[in-house]
């Protein structure tokens, strides 16, 4: 299983990028999808997830701003950022929860990371 993330780059504050994260291999299930960021110097903090459901929630410093979604055919997940602040610069990962089997438990799963920039 790998997840591949995509889409990141450069852009000026108040502007809009979205990056993308798609599961291949071979598994059954995929549950939560989510986005993670890491700025240089700082933990790893979740941005947003979403359930195998469609429900969505976002930390308190993208409500309104990020949005993210999923389209269970293409196993993508979909982060549009909007209203982009320098703050919001960071490598952003995707992880998702994926049952490899039915017999077998899900766990959790990592991307590459995709670097997204914010000039002011």
């Amino acid at each position: 299983v790998q997840l591949q993330a995509s889409g990141g780059g450069l852009v000026q504050a108040g502007g809009s990028l979205r990056v993308s994260c798609a599961a291949s291999g071979i598994f059954v299930s995929i549950n939560d999808m989510k986005w993670y960021r890491q700025a240089p110097g700082k933990e790893r903090d979740l941005v947003a997830v979403v359930t195998g459901y469609g429900s969505t929630d976002y930390a308190d410093s993208v409500k309104g701003r990020f949005t993210i979604s999923r389209d269970f055919a293409k196993n993508t997940v979909y982060l549009q950022m909007e209203s982009l602040k320098p703050e919001d610069t960071a490598v952003y990962y995707c992880n998702a929860e994926i049952r490899v089997r039915w017999d077998r438990s899900p766990r959790h799963y990592w991307g590459q990371g995709t670097q997204v920039t914010v000039s002011s």
